[in-house]
């Protein structure tokens, strides 16, 4: 029988997916399926008999060159979410792969939606396909797999009684609510891949069978015998000849045909049940989002406006070179800017509840500040600062889409109050894109300190601007972590209980505010102001990041993931050293300007 929900961290054998296929096989071709034939007309009963679920022997089409939308509008439930077949197939081929786009080992380029029809229907070898992602060199050694792949097929991992072995003993630990180490959790990922794989090749991930009554009932697979537990065979004959002539278009890559009854198929699965079906619109712009992609058209943006800009300072007057790249950086602005509106329409909620979201939306601000500071002081320095924080960030993002799925997750309970969720963490993080705003700007400062000590400390408008954006940053952190109390108040209990989050939450507050108090009070110059904005940021990394992806602890279990630790710690080791060397430099110009002054007050006195 087919399963109803995909990848649930039940205890799966990888092996019983191969039992399931077959089992599968025969219950298409048994007497339940056949009756079913017997009711359509004698033209629907040929295509019937021609074509189904888990027929092993179909020719490997020539499906690259099909016009997929009207198949990737379909709806479908995954994830406790309904959303359309192109977001599934986009998702599912990212979780198995790590990549958005699968070249097979004779070279073919595998679209999402084409990739799991392909897997549905068996036109191609999909278990031999050396396709889901291990990534982790421990885990491949404790397997006795060749630790320079990074991907593996199905047939070898699904045999494995290690992987079997590990994921059983994590999943254990995971109900004890004892830690994993990073084998148990990297293992527990690879058999979840292995699940969806499994569920996709067997038709068991395919559930695009609305319920009939409530929007959060499970929907079913277009079986003929799960079907039958909410509609009865007339309801759901349209729908099922419509899917039976698509599935016949795909294999003989007959475009026309393929879109024809894809769009028909639409139509009859929403007339089952128009009050649970997503309506159209709400389709269209998830589709339109996908395939708009904001976010990789605002890095290009941003990347051709970060190098017009340096040239233009370069110039020192290229003043109309420089409008270009403001205007250049304007539009990636407007691109994000959709992307981040799109996906809200679709989730209902700010775009602040994982780290993706987080990221993607704390980038946009910090540009946003950029553009904010620039027109009040004129000073294009402040796009210098932003545009190479928000540019790494959306590059480092789409690097990790395993680590940082993209996907739109329902909320978990604690954060389902929008209130307090758009006025807290959009609060929070606001504070920490001014944060990474002055990490940029102190970053040009400490570059011009290791160049020119004397120059650095001579100019004052730009520490100046500085301190005027760490005094936003602080403003927002501390009501944010306020507002934070109240909302754990709300939904604890509590107002105040050192979780990770919380206490370093409180800790980066507290060095942003001993660093402005410092610069107020004399303990340190214009320089001390300019190395605690790059290293306070440290405190606020702590906080967006290690809470979730190195500690791993806490309420905030919503936020939590394993990956990029290696690229973080590469930036923060090599910032150290950059601080030190600013460091380093600016010491020696000052005892270099101390022995002037002495030989100088020497040559005088005699």
């Amino acid at each position: 029988m087919l399963r109803r929900v995909i990848g649930t961290g039940d205890e799966i054998d990888p092996r019983s997916f191969c039992f399931a296929r077959h089992e599968s096989e025969r219950e298409l071709h048994s007497h339940r399926l056949r009756r079913w034939i017997f009711i359509f007309i004698a033209a629907a009963s040929a295509l019937f008999g021609s074509v189904s679920y888990g027929q092993s022997d179909l020719p490997n089409s020539n499906s690259g060159s099909l016009d997929f939308k009207q198949w990737g509008l379909t709806a479908i439930q995954d994830g406790g979410r309904r959303k359309p077949v192109d977001t599934f197939a986009r998702e599912t081929i990212i979780r198995i792969t790590g990549r958005s786009i699968y070249i097979d080992k004779a070279g073919r380029k595998w679209q999402p939606n084409d990739f799991v029809l392909s897997a549905l229907l068996e036109t191609h070898d999909w278990k031999d396909e050396p396709m889901v992602l291990v990534s982790f060199g421990k885990l491949k050694g404790q397997l006795g797999l060749d630790k320079t792949p990074r991907r593996f097929s199905f047939a070898q991992l699904a045999g494995s009684a290690e992987l079997l072995r590990i994921a059983n003993e994590a999943r254990a630990l995971k109900r004890a609510e004892q830690p994993l180490d990073r084998v148990q959790q990297e293992a527990l990922s690879v058999n979840d891949r292995l699940s969806l794989l499994g569920n996709v090749m067997n038709g068991n991930a395919l559930l695009i069978v609305p319920s009939p009554q409530k929007e959060t009932d499970a929907w079913i697979v277009p079986d003929p015998a799960a079907v039958a537990a909410y509609y009865n065979e007339t309801q759901f004959a349209p729908a099922f000849a419509e899917l039976t002539k698509m599935m016949r278009a795909y294999t003989q890559g007959d475009g026309f045909n393929f879109s024809r009854a894809a769009n028909q198929l639409r139509a009859g699965l929403r007339e089952l049940s128009p009050a649970t079906y997503p309506q159209d619109r709400q389709l269209r712009l998830e589709y339109f989002y996908n395939h708009f992609e904001g976010f990789y058209r605002a890095i290009w943006c941003y990347g051709i406006a970060l190098v017009i800009l340096i040239v233009a300072h370069l110039r020192k007057r290229g003043r109309a070179l420089r409008n270009i790249g403001v205007a250049v950086a304007i539009v990636g602005l407007a691109f994000q800017a959709t992307g981040i509106v799109m996906r809200c329409m679709i989730a209902g909620r700010p775009p602040v509840t994982n780290m993706y979201e987080s990221i993607i939306w704390v980038s946009f601000a910090v540009l946003f500040f950029g553009m904010i500071f620039f027109a009040r002081y004129r000073a294009p320095v402040y796009l210098l600062a932003a545009l190479p924080v928000t540019l790494i960030a959306l590059l480092l993002v789409h690097q990790m889409p395993i680590a940082m799925p993209s996907s739109i997750d329902p909320l978990v309970p604690v954060l389902r109050d929008n209130f307090w969720l758009t006025i807290h963490v959009l609060t929070i993080t606001l504070s920490y894109a001014a944060f990474a705003l002055a990490m940029g700007f102190g970053h040009i400062l400490l570059w011009r300190y290791a160049r020119n000590p004397a120059a650095a400390s001579a100019d004052a408008p730009m520490h100046f601007w500085l301190y005027r954006v760490l005094q936003l940053g602080v403003l927002l952190l501390a009501a944010g972590t306020i507002l934070g109390g109240v909302w754990a108040n709300y939904s604890w209990g509590r107002f105040w209980g050192w979780d990770p989050k919380e206490t370093w939450a409180l800790i980066a507050l507290l060095c942003y505010i001993l660093t402005l108090h410092g610069r107020l009070a004399g303990w340190w110059t214009e320089f001390g102001l300019v190395v605690a904005s790059v290293v306070c940021f440290l405190a606020v990394l702590m906080a967006w990041y290690g809470v979730n992806f190195v500690l791993g602890k806490g309420l905030h279990s919503y936020g939590f993931g394993i990956g990029g630790e290696t690229y973080v710690a590469t930036f923060v080791i090599a910032d150290l050293l950059f601080v030190v060397f600013a460091i380093w430099r600016y010491r020696a110009s000052k005892r270099a300007v101390s022995v002037t002054s002495e030989i100088e007050s020497e040559r005088a006195i005699v």
